[in-house]
């Protein structure tokens, strides 16, 4: 049986709590008030006259600072001090107040007016906040801290810019001129698919064009054999735990499904960057526990598919790596259901990232790898050339061989490999709750049992790991490392 995840019980923990209510507060055409003539008044006037209000600045002409005097044409200038407006009629009052007893005295006119007001660096006086702002207009993205950290602000704000390409701009507005054409042409189903293949082609980097309509009105209309809408399968990669990880078209992906089946070991910081509104379902496969049948994972995709939904199959790790993609892509392209593939980073490459171990050293491993440590009855695999994987001079790494480790152990030794070759465990890679071990092969199955097996394990030997080990001090007992820290290398 396929089993729903539990969902939030109450809204708190479906939306985290907030500090303060994100709004966008359309001010076009309306009268906002801005007390005091220094630089940072001026921004927050500039900023509000390219929102489209009529700012009143009130400041004596001679304290209005050089940056006003650049920009008066965008404002009205009032030569008197605050004190002597009228807030009435005001949309917004903002105020660079020299004294805590000045702003103070700004904040309760607003407030008997009825006029919301910001008094500029003094938190307390603000019913609103100005954050960092990215702007890519009608796209306009705001970050707030809260007002305690405006430097991280920032910082995320130019992160986000390197992200986002120039061109959003007119897409957004391209949007704009046919948003009336498509709500009114496409059903509900096909809307959402009309707009996610949009978002696809603004995110390429390209201007829109209108020449571009045909083709994305044909990503809409999808239809399978019976006539009905068909939906879409996708396989993403949700890699070894740390969200960070992710890939920018993985998170597209989670944000644009309706139903995403994810693995036991998909953790829950992946999961969070996903659509809120999306159904979430447990399709977990863990050795020696109570499991969902691959047939029925199969079954369930393919039937949300023919609903017309679009689904994620989010998978740990990589999908085309130990994930039985194989299977299910048979499975869909059997019957004609669209599928496509977002790769995810394999355990072995964040293992050699959060080690700082060359797989591919070239001094000690010409190649690397990837080996299931089980076959489908639990021993060893039977079709594998164990004297071929016996290879001093190949990284190999073991996938899920927590319980075999001892038989993988006695296999190497007995097609070659010295005992004292050294080796490597490590579980829950990337998490905050990773391990490793460091020992020799004839005592894997020791590191094993110092380890555990509840865990996701991988395996690793070979000499780029004997070349590791000589390169820097470890303990042949298991330790906790924080995710991406190596400063002991």
């Amino acid at each position: 049986m396929i089993a729903f995840a539990k969902q939030p019980n109450d809204r708190q923990e479906r939306i985290a709590t907030l500090a303060s209510l994100p709004v966008f507060f359309d001010i076009r055409g309306k009268a906002v008030l801005v007390a005091g003539g220094s630089d940072g008044a001026a921004w927050k006037a500039e900023l509000l006259a390219a929102a489209g209000a009529e700012v009143h600045v009130f400041c004596p002409a001679a304290e209005l600072s050089e940056v006003f005097g650049e920009r008066r044409s965008q404002f009205i200038h009032h030569d008197a001090p605050w004190q002597s407006a009228c807030f009435e009629g005001f949309a917004l009052a903002v105020g660079d107040c020299e004294t805590k007893e000045e702003a103070r005295h700004f904040h309760d006119r607003a407030i008997t007016a009825g006029v919301p007001v910001n008094v500029i660096d003094i938190p307390q006086f603000c019913q609103f906040k100005f954050g960092s702002i990215v702007n890519r207009s009608p796209v306009v993205i705001g970050i707030s801290t809260d007002g305690a950290a405006p430097i991280l602000g920032q910082a995320i704000r130019r992160r986000i810019e390197t992200l986002l390409p120039p061109s959003l701009k007119s897409w957004a507005r391209f949007a704009q001129t046919i948003r009336s054409y498509v709500t009114e042409a496409l059903s509900p189903v096909q809307r959402r698919r009309f707009w996610e293949g949009f978002v696809d082609r603004a995110f390429g980097g390209a201007e829109p064009d209108a020449d571009m309509m045909p083709d994305l009105l044909a990503t809409a209309n999808p239809v399978l054999s019976d006539g009905k809408t068909a939906g879409h399968v996708t396989l993403v990669g949700a890699g070894p735990g740390d969200a960070e990880l992710l890939t920018l078209k993985a998170v597209r992906a989670l944000q644009a499904a309706d139903v995403i089946l994810f693995d036991d070991l998909v953790s829950s910081e992946v999961l969070e960057l996903a659509r809120r509104e999306a159904k979430r379902m447990l399709v977990g496969k863990r050795g020696g526990r109570e499991s969902c049948k691959q047939e029925d994972i199969n079954a369930t995709m393919l039937a949300l598919a023919k609903a017309g939904k679009r689904v994620v199959r989010l998978k740990s790790g990589d999908p085309m790596v130990f994930g039985r993609a194989g299977e299910e892509l048979d499975h869909l392209r059997r019957e004609n259901i669209s599928v496509d593939i977002v790769p995810g980073i394999t355990a072995a490459s964040a293992m050699a990232s959060c080690l700082g171990m060359s797989l591919t050293h070239r001094d000690y491993a010409q190649s690397v790898r990837f080996i299931t440590g089980h076959s489908r009855h639990g021993g060893l695999p039977a079709d594998i050339d164990w004297a071929c994987v016996a290879d001093p001079h190949t990284t190999t790494v073991f996938y899920m061989g927590g319980r075999t480790a001892p038989l993988i152990a006695n296999r190497l030794i007995t097609e070659g490999l010295e005992p004292s070759t050294p080796a490597v465990i490590m579980a829950d890679i990337s998490r905050s709750t990773q391990q490793q071990w460091h020992g020799s092969l004839e005592i894997l199955a020791e590191g094993i049992g110092k380890i555990g097996c509840e865990n996701p394990v991988l395996i690793a030997v070979g000499g780029a790991v004997s070349a590791w080990t000589a390169a820097a001090p470890h303990t042949e007992h298991p330790t906790e490392t924080p995710a991406r820290a190596v400063e002991w290398l």
